[in-house]
């Protein structure tokens, strides 16, 4: 489990994705952002299955999820699911196995 930022590597992104080249980094620093601001943790659950540990606030929360919907819009691979419970805040982020490197990109280092 770690509790540092992301490190934004400029292979991040698939040739699948719809992003607009230039808006990328902006995309990346959102990620850099919320985990650098909210992050308690994260844990590779599976190859293709990542669980990130936020603070539990509606704000967060309500952050993780734009992203998250953001995200699916440009790559339509990603699974998102934002997790409330037990005084808890997950954002659980899953791949198909073809995109596993993306989802190694997005692990917090």
């Amino acid at each position: 489990m770690t509790t540092d930022a992301l490190e934004p590597r400029p292979d991040w992104a698939p040739e699948s994705c719809t992003l607009p080249t230039a808006e990328r980094p902006l995309r990346v620093a959102e990620f850099d952002e919320l985990f650098t601001t909210s992050l308690r943790g994260s844990e590779r659950i599976a190859p293709t299955h990542l669980r990130i540990t936020l603070d539990p606030t509606p704000e967060v929360a309500a952050r993780a999820a734009s992203l998250a919907f953001r995200e699916t819009r440009c790559c339509s691979f990603f699974t998102f699911a934002v997790v409330v419970g037990a005084g808890e805040l997950r954002l659980d982020v899953t791949v198909p196995a073809a995109h596993v490197d993306v989802l190694d990109a997005l692990v917090p280092a």
